[in-house]
């Protein structure tokens, strides 16, 4: 059964090993995707998702980052990205992340945000999940994984 997540993620807005150093670069290279895809401007949007990293990192463990920030767009937008090397993203449980989903929401959005974010945080909770969002193919298998078209059990 296909989940919400489909209803914020396109298969365009999937990308398959992003080249990063640090975690501001790997921001800095989704904020890219997303601003030219959502019409936004990179710079601000860079700087919001440092400034949330900063009260608080937005690695929920096991390689996993959701950063998310609330900007001037009609409705919730999600960028994925795999990266082609883990990145340090100062995680709680001290391991780099790999995969990372982007959650930008509306400036007066604060349920529909929370609801997303939880959302996100269940789809990739288990381990089965993980390790097929790491050994998927493409992005079109991604996205399948990530949207619950293909159940990770059988990937």
């Amino acid at each position: 059964m296909v989940n919400d997540i489909s209803t914020f993620l396109t298969p365009a807005d999937v990308l398959i090993d992003i080249e990063a150093r640090c975690k501001r670069e790997l921001l800095s290279k989704i904020s890219h995707h997303a601003a030219s895809r959502f019409g936004l401007n990179e710079t601000a949007l860079t700087d919001a998702l440092m400034e949330r990293e900063q009260l608080g990192t937005t690695a929920i463990g096991h390689g996993v980052a959701i950063p998310h920030a609330k900007m001037k767009i009609d409705r919730l937008w999600g960028v994925f990205a795999r990266t082609a090397k883990p990145v340090d993203f100062d995680a709680l449980d001290d391991q780099p992340v790999d995969l990372l989903f982007l959650l930008l929401a509306p400036a007066e959005a604060s349920a529909d945000h929370l609801k997303a974010l939880s959302r996100i945080a269940r789809a990739v909770r288990p381990e089965v999940t993980r390790n097929a969002l790491r050994g998927a193919k493409d992005r079109e298998a991604l996205y399948a994984l990530l949207t619950g078209e293909i159940d990770a059990a059988a990937a």
